[in-house]
């Protein structure tokens, strides 16, 4: 799979309002067939900094997405609402869905 991790700092008059302002995006590539995920979180740390962690099934799936209608709309409307160019991280892992992290197991409940 391509997993991808963006950092994006959003302005701070619409930081409340990012997940509302980029809901129509994250919709759209959410439905993609070849989208595993695409969760948008905000930094507790930052609340002007969101974290989208998004992966796709493979290099064919994450090319469609960046040549999608939407991602092409969304080039041309999210970065209005940036404070500056997200940051990102991207890999192709040999997976295809999260991973448990065995330090943390947590026993079976009954």
């Amino acid at each position: 799979m391509i997993f991808i991790t963006a950092k994006f700092r959003i302005l701070a008059e619409h930081a409340d309002r990012w997940p509302e302002i980029a809901a129509e995006f994250t919709e759209a590539t959410r439905a993609e067939p070849g989208c595993l995920w695409f969760d948008w979180s905000r930094s507790v740390a930052d609340p002007a900094e969101y974290v989208l962690v998004e992966a796709f099934r493979d290099g064919e799936a994450g090319a469609a997405h960046v040549q999608s209608a939407h991602f092409k709309q969304a080039q041309q409307t999210l970065p209005a609402f940036l404070a500056e160019t997200p940051r990102i991280v991207n890999a192709t892992v040999p997976q295809d869905d999260w991973s448990l992290l065995g330090e943390l197991a947590v026993p079976e409940r009954d």
